[in-house]
């Protein structure tokens, strides 16, 4: 190439440099200013996440149980933070170094550019420090966040929950980036079932900082600041007098009782004993308070209303009425003869007392261990199983809340894996017609059933949640939960009910506490167990000839049925139908004690 043609290259080459670097500048500068100027004002903006309000929780009458007040948090960008602040930070937080050090490390990626929460609930002295300092404590500021309050004089604490500060696993494993580290998250309870819709939608403010990190003032007037929208209220089907009174009943005692309306499957009443207060989780839980919850021999924390897998007693024996009725091993009219004691293979089964030939509501009313003795073995284990699993055994009700156990529901199945296939006999079978062996329930699949048995044979799913509130609109969304007919003739239940009504007003095990005002069906239960004195157990319904209330009360260690579990079942139905006021009002409505 000659000298010419390189100079004429050199040329344009040079030229299409200029007019690509003038093109740009006239990009920044003319056409599209506005983005580019956000662009650089990116590194004196500061985001601060603003927390939403949890959803308030309201009982059916409009009591409410759940509230929210404001809390200081203090928060960290680890971006902007200078880790030899560590000691002061410590100092004013009254943390180890080694805990901010962890806490720090697990801030990664933008969220470095982030606030992230070290501490929650501290006081205003810690406040006052970060506005003294701030410009010693760079990256280190502080949020106003809602924590939960709790104005009622009853605790609840199994069907509300608490929230904890979500773990770094629960992190990982989330969809979505909603959470971050810090933040709060349902853990149990109903703070866990309705987490969705508690939480609310998080907000961000856009700040804008000078070099020195000094708030200027808002980005755009605060025109691109997004509002926190609270989470929905939850109204609940709970009756706050008749769940406080229902823990004052079982106060001092371990159990669990559940009450529930057999039109509907909304529950009145869940109580668990002993409990915790709730309290300890609103704001910063102390390490020695969860330490001392989760080491106490009581296990407060253990929800005992849907968690425990105890043998029911003869509040079981229904499930073989109906079994064998359905099967058509018995007519309602159909006899057994109880002699008092039942021998099988070489050994004897004892009873109460010796009825003679009985039909099944006597059977019932007097809860004839022999008549049930022989009637499991003319069913069969398999049929026996069937027809648990119909009501409601071995399987989970679908309550609302995450605490549930299945229980156990032996089976020939179950019995081959354990004992192996010539490990049994039947006489495994013999003890679970009056409800003991390995046959282990709770009280909330109990009140299912007696819900059943009132309502002569319609499974309802039985809730805490009535409805969802919107907090801005006040709209009002009622929740569908499942119901279903459970295949057996509706006519037997007529049998069932009848001998379940003499219970109480014939000449039954729990006649003593019948009363004039509400007509009480029942089946009392004495359980035993292995380990210390009898379970005492009772279920209920009333009005018996038009149900409102079906209950299951369960009283660990506290012997038979009758003495213990039957009084506090009838002192809650009564409290429910007649809103009977005090102690004095209850003992003034019995009738022949």
């Amino acid at each position: 190439m000659d000298l010419s043609k390189r100079k004429n290259f050199y040329y344009i080459f040079s030229l299409a440099i200029v007019l690509i670097i003038s093109g740009r500048l006239v990009q920044l500068q003319l056409i599209n200013p506005e983005k580019f100027d956000k662009d650089a004002l990116r590194n004196s903006v500061k985001t601060i996440i603003t927390s939403p309000a949890r959803g308030l929780i309201y009982d059916r009458n409009g009591t409410l149980l759940v509230d929210n007040k404001p809390s200081y948090s203090v928060t960290i960008v680890k971006k902007e933070f200078d880790t030899n602040n560590i000691p002061v930070v410590c100092t004013m937080l009254g943390i180890e170094p080694d805990y901010l050090r962890d806490e720090l490390k697990k801030i990664k990626g933008t969220n470095r550019f982030l606030p992230t929460r070290i501490q929650r609930d501290v006081d205003f002295k810690v406040i006052s420090f970060i506005e003294e300092n701030r410009e010693i404590l760079s990256g280190v500021d502080y949020t106003v966040d809602p924590i939960r309050l709790y104005p009622t004089d009853f605790r609840a604490s199994h069907i509300i929950g608490y929230t904890k500060e979500i773990s770094e696993s629960m992190l990982n494993k989330q969809q979505g980036d909603y959470y971050k580290q810090g933040d709060l998250i349902g853990t149990t309870g109903l703070e866990s079932g309705y987490e969705n819709y508690l939480r609310g939608e998080k907000g961000f403010e856009f700040i804008l900082q000078d070099n020195k990190g000094r708030e200027v003032g808002p980005l755009n007037d605060g025109k691109n600041d997004v509002k926190a929208l609270s989470g929905y209220d939850l109204i609940l089907s709970i009756d706050a007098n008749v769940q406080k009174y229902a823990e004052k009943l079982l106060e001092g005692r371990t159990g669990g009782i559940v009450a529930m309306d057999p039109t509907n499957g909304e529950i009145i009443c869940m109580v668990s004993k002993p409990d915790y207060d709730l309290n300890y989780f609103s704001g910063k839980l102390k390490p020695e308070i969860w330490t001392m919850l989760n080491t106490d021999k009581n296990k407060p924390l253990f929800n005992r209303a849907t968690m425990t897998k105890y043998p029911p007693g003869s509040t079981y024996k229904m499930v073989s009425a109906l079994a064998s009725l359905q099967e058509g091993i018995l007519k309602p009219n159909s006899t057994i003869p109880c002699e008092g004691s039942f021998r099988f293979g070489d050994r004897v089964f004892g009873d109460h007392g010796a009825y003679g030939s009985i039909t099944i509501p006597t059977a019932i009313e007097h809860s004839s261990n022999v008549f049930f003795y022989k009637l499991v073995l003319r069913i069969g284990l398999d049929n026996w199983n069937k027809y648990g699993q119909i009501l409601g055994f071995g399987n989970k009700t679908g309550i609302d809340i995450p605490e549930e156990t299945k229980g156990l529901l032996p089976s020939t199945e179950y019995y081959n894996k354990r004992y192996g296939p010539n490990g049994w006999t039947e006489g495994f079978v013999v003890s679970l017609g009056i409800g003991q062996g390995e046959l282990g329930v709770s009280p909330l699949q109990m009140a299912v059933y007696t819900s059943i048995l009132a309502n002569s044979g319609t499974f309802l799913q039985p809730h805490l949640v009535r409805s969802l509130k919107n907090p801005l609109t006040g709209e009002i969304t009622p929740i569908q939960f499942k119901r279903h007919e459970v295949p057996i003739n509706k006519e037997y239940f007529k049998t069932i009910q009848k001998g379940m009504y003499l219970v109480v007003n014939g000449n039954g095990t729990a006649r003593s506490i019948r009363t004039s005002d509400i007509t009480i069906a029942g089946k009392t239960g004495t359980a035993q167990n292995p380990h210390g004195q009898d379970h005492s157990w009772f279920i209920a319904y009333a009005p018996a000839d038009d149900p409102k209330i079906a209950i299951c009360v369960m009283v660990e260690n506290a012997g038979f049925g009758a003495t213990v579990a039957a009084p506090i079942a009838q002192r809650i139905i009564l409290r429910y139908l007649l809103g009977l006021q005090d102690e004095s009002e209850v003992q003034d409505s019995f009738g022949e004690r």
